[in-house]
Order: C-alpha cells, then sequence, then structure tokens
C-alpha cells in the first residue's frame, strides 16, 4: 500500500464545506445597509470571508469610526441567524467526510466562524462527530496567522509537515504557507481562481467530487 503523504486534513467551512458564500456576503451588505453606510461590492463582501467576524467587518468596512464596528457585527449577525437555517452543504461533502475518516486520516476545521456559530452549523448538518478537532477565530488569531493549524496539529499530536489545508480563500492558503502546511483550493467559493493560484497550493479542485479523487489518489 502506497504510504499516505498527509495525516491530518482540515477544512475550512464557509465557502469549502458549506454553500454560504452569498449568503454571508448578502448579510455583510444588509448591515451596512441598516446602518446608512456605503454598501460594499458582491467582490468586496466576499473578500472577507473567512477572516474573523471583527476582522472580516473591519476589511469590509475600512473607513469606519472603530467604535461603529460592535454595531455592525449585531445587524450581519441578525441577518445571517434568519437565513443559516436554509443553508447546505456542497454536494458530495458528506460522502468524501465519511470516507476520509474511514481511511484513517483526522479530520479538523479551521474556521472564521466563532465557537457558538461553528458548534450550531456542525450540530444542524449533524457532523459533530466527524471531526477529531477544530478550531475557531474568536478562540485564536483569526486567518492568516498560522495559530489554528498550529493548535490543531499539537491538540492531535501531528506533525504540521504532514498536515493539510484545504480551502476557497487566500487566507487559508496564506495560513497554510505560514504555518508550513500544504495547501489545497477549491475553486466554487469565495476567492477568483488566479488570486488563489497566486499562493501555489498542491492542488486545486473546481468541485467536492474533484477534491475526493485527488484526496484518495494522492494524500
Amino acid at each position: 500500500m502506497t504510504k499516505k503523504r498527509f495525516d491530518l486534513i482540515v477544512f475550512d467551512w464557509d465557502g469549502t464545506l458549506m454553500d454560504s458564500t452569498a449568503t454571508i456576503a448578502a448579510c455583510i451588505q444588509a448591515a451596512a445597509k441598516d446602518l446608512g453606510l456605503a454598501v460594499p461590492s458582491n467582490r468586496q463582501a466576499s473578500y472577507v470571508i473567512g477572516l474573523g467576524l471583527q476582522e472580516a467587518m473591519q476589511a469590509a468596512l475600512p473607513d469606519l469610526e472603530p467604535r461603529h464596528y460592535p454595531r455592525v457585527v449585531e445587524r450581519y449577525r441578525y441577518h445571517y441567524l434568519a437565513k443559516d437555517k436554509g443553508l447546505t452543504l456542497f454536494d458530495g461533502v458528506r460522502d468524501m467526510l465519511a470516507d476520509l475518516s474511514q481511511r484513517g486520516y483526522f479530520l479538523a476545521i479551521a474556521t472564521g466562524k466563532s465557537r457558538v456559530g461553528l458548534n450550531r452549523a456542525l450540530d444542524a448538518a449533524n457532523l459533530l462527530s466527524v471531526f477529531d478537532a477544530t478550531r475557531c477565530a474568536d478562540e485564536t488569531f483569526s486567518k492568516p496567522h498560522p495559530a489554528m493549524l498550529q493548535e490543531l496539529t499539537r491538540e492531535l499530536g501531528q506533525d504540521i509537515e504532514r498536515t493539510v489545508m484545504i480551502g476557497d480563500t487566500t487566507h487559508d492558503l496564506q495560513m497554510a504557507i505560514n504555518a508550513g502546511a500544504a495547501g489545497i483550493a477549491v475553486h466554487y467559493g469565495a476567492h477568483a481562481v488566479h488570486e488563489l493560484e497566486a499562493l501555489n497550493p498542491v492542488y486545486s479542485a473546481s468541485s467536492v467530487a474533484e477534491l475526493h479523487r485527488w484526496l484518495i489518489d494522492n494524500a
């Protein structure tokens, strides 16, 4: 049997496993509109996905006085909580995760979501027992700081050089680079293909099915 290249596979959540990019961007725009602020474009709102919520709002609305960001975050949460129950996993995600787990990989999540938000999403998707460890932006440094991957590898007793981070944003891939892990890009989420490819991921997938096949054959 061919020796595995990776032992730990870490996934981003929004835009990688969950089809939530458009909803998150729309909620950021709605929060800005509620407060009479300049509404960020679709690209601006999508680009900040994957960052911690406070960091995301600061990046999407950079000209706002710092004291106003908590109000923007509150309005974002209001809109998102009204819509998140309608979100679904990308086709093939559930089967991919079950297969990888059966093959003996450690599975983890590194996400810009809050702990409360991730636990709610995992519970709704019936995936709470699938992942060996998870890390959220309100527990440590936000992406692209390497802390999430460093903490996950320590918790699970894994080698960072045998760890791969899979995500749809440059924040994910830059975190992998900063941590010394491998990075895989998916092209169906928040960031443009050319932005992802500029960071030289070891593989790029245009669908969950492609990602699954590559992991089986090469990971």
